[in-house]
């Protein structure tokens, strides 16, 4: 199974892996894919900048020695998948989250998430906190 790691999963994953709840196993599992969308990448790049988002060692080190950590693979945004926002109902603000779902439903993989209002996307949803 593929699942594509919303940014506060893939940053649990390093620092409170319990808050995924019931998912973590599927995480875990060697036979799942993990996905981290270069979305991800920007998104803690721009927090860590402007210093909402603490970490060990900068973004340029800290994401991809992570993602190594757990074999996660690399999604780039092609322009197709930024082009597929403008099919979402403006249902969130965040444009980090707008282009995950995107992706997600592109790929046609789930989207491990905490964020509710991902949910209400028609996108296969991982909701971290819903009797996972």
């Amino acid at each position: 199974m593929k699942i594509l790691l919303d940014t506060h999963a893939f940053l649990w994953l390093h620092t409170d892996r319990k808050r995924l709840g019931g998912h973590l196993a599927l995480v875990e599992d060697r036979r799942t894919e993990r996905l981290l969308s270069a979305v991800s990448s920007w998104e803690i790049a721009i927090k860590y900048q402007l210093g909402r988002l603490p970490l060990p060692e900068p973004p340029q080190r800290y994401v991809p020695s992570r993602m190594r950590a757990i074999g996660a693979v690399g999604l780039p945004v092609e322009h197709g998948h930024a082009l597929a926002v403008t099919e979402l109902e403006p249902l969130h603000k965040d444009p980090f989250d707008r282009l995950l779902v995107a992706q997600a439903r592109a790929l046609d993989v789930p989207i491990l998430t905490s964020d509710a209002r991902i949910a209400e996307y028609p996108v296969r949803t991982l909701l971290i906190g819903a009797g996972a």
